[in-house]
């Protein structure tokens, strides 16, 4: 059997063969991915505490916020890492498949959680692999696609990206209407083990494309070499002010993934005739996504374009400011609960269009912008320095959520009593709290 080729076909000017396995894994993967992280949050405050044979105390949404971004910062520190071992050791293919096994591993931990031991230790292990996996993976996966194309047909590496998005963000909206249902209707262990199929899916697609992707060989001893060159320093520099701004931006996104799912509590639910799940919300993002990727890419820069020069970091600044716009409207919408006003979800959706708009301009842009920068033996590592930007951004949120915890009134009125009921209400109540009803 014939090896794969290691560079691009000089003469090939149409799609590249091995497009549609990368899409098509990537669809799966992200199934798998963002099913998962749909349902953590709601997962950790409602159903984890009773996972074992003795139920615990409740996690706060305070608690759950800080545990889910780290996480996320988690899944996005480890791109460097998977970067530097496709770039210097092992190449692309081969770190991508070993590590979606490690990928596939966590999703199998955490449908298993509470048949067996503690479910917390559990978790924890399903949520580390998973971090390593997904995480490890995205680098080279991005980088991987644009291995596949050579100086005959560069100009179709715009369209992929959006193609690539696109998957991403159908795979995304899938699993985001059906795993909080699965969760409510059919428990954790379903509802984790369906995107852990996907996960096994996505990896056998890729696996059935190996044949006909392009295999960049690693640099191995040029890695060190020219990444500590004049060249590479100076790509990392100029990158560097943009990955901030990354980072600031996806401090403020994944807040969808943690407070806007507490916010939509709190908001009437019922839209278009229908009431949705608080986690089922989500699925709004990958919707617009997939209408707004054609929306921008066919018809509003062509047309905004013969105004003025779109230049990749004109798109950045616009989506900056429209991510503004959506948290102020978010921040209005908590004011309004916090009234004592009950808001219809719709709102919510209107912040989501806002944030949508400017993930398209901020990620899709950020992400290709960051891949043509970079020399071609330093792909998987700059792609990995832009995530680890997000990384960034998501453990600064944790580390607010960490210091604005307090402890729910409730909770504290419920173990004075508890305390007290163990000594026979020896105890004395603190001072304020009262039994009974003034006369």
């Amino acid at each position: 059997m014939s090896q794969p080729r290691t560079s691009p076909d000089p003469k090939l000017t149409r799609m590249p063969p091995g497009i549609p396995y990368i899409i098509g894994n990537e669809a799966a993967e992200r199934f798998s991915f963002y099913g998962m992280k749909t349902i953590l949050a709601v997962f950790m405050t409602k159903y984890l505490w009773l996972m074992n044979d003795t139920p615990g105390q409740a996690m706060t949404e305070a608690v759950a916020t800080e545990k889910v971004h780290l996480f996320n910062s988690a899944v996005y520190l480890t791109p460097i890492i998977g970067g530097i071992v496709a770039d210097a050791f092992f190449g692309k293919y081969r770190t991508i498949i070993w590590l979606s096994v490690v990928y596939c591993f966590g999703h199998a931990a955490l449908a298993l959680m509470g048949i067996q031991g503690d479910a917390v230790m559990w978790l924890l292990a399903g949520l580390v692999l998973i971090s390593i996996g997904s995480g490890g993976i995205k680098s080279c996966v991005s980088a991987h696609v644009g291995d596949q194309f050579g100086a005959s047909n560069q100009n179709l590496i715009t369209r992929v990206f959006n193609y690539f998005y696109w998957s991403i963000n159908l795979g995304a909206f899938l699993s985001t209407l059906l795993t909080p249902w699965l969760l409510k209707w059919y428990g954790p262990h379903l509802a984790f083990g369906i995107p852990g199929v996907l996960m096994a899916l996505a990896t056998l697609v890729f696996w059935l494309g190996r044949r006909k992707f392009i295999h960049v060989p690693p640099a191995r001893g040029r890695f060190l070499k020219e990444t500590f060159s004049k060249e590479g320093l100076r790509t990392v520099g100029k990158l560097f002010i943009l990955f901030l701004f990354v980072a600031m931006f996806w401090s403020l996104f994944d807040q969808t993934a943690s407070r806007w799912i507490f916010q939509a509590q709190e908001m009437d639910r019922t839209f278009l005739g229908v009431e949705w799940l608080e986690s089922q919300i989500q699925a709004v993002n990958p919707v617009l996504i997939l209408t707004f990727i054609p929306l921008f890419t066919f018809i509003l820069y062509p047309r905004l374009g013969r105004v003025v020069k779109l230049t990749p970091l004109r798109k950045i600044g616009a989506g900056l400011f429209l991510m503004a716009g959506a948290f102020a409207l978010s921040s209005t919408i908590q004011g309004w609960i916090a009234a004592g006003q009950r808001p219809n979800i719709g709102w919510q959706i209107l912040a989501y269009g806002l944030l949508t708009a400017a993930e398209v301009l901020v990620s899709i842009v950020a992400l290709e912008f960051s891949y043509t920068q970079a020399p071609r033996t330093m792909k998987s590592l700059v792609l990995g320095l832009f995530l680890f930007a997000v990384s960034l951004g998501n453990l600064f949120t944790a580390a607010v959520n960490r210091y604005i915890q307090v402890g729910s009134p409730s909770a504290e009125i419920m173990a004075v009593f508890e305390e007290r009921d163990k000594h026979g209400n020896a105890i004395p109540l603190p001072e304020g709290f009262k039994i009974g009803v003034d006369d």
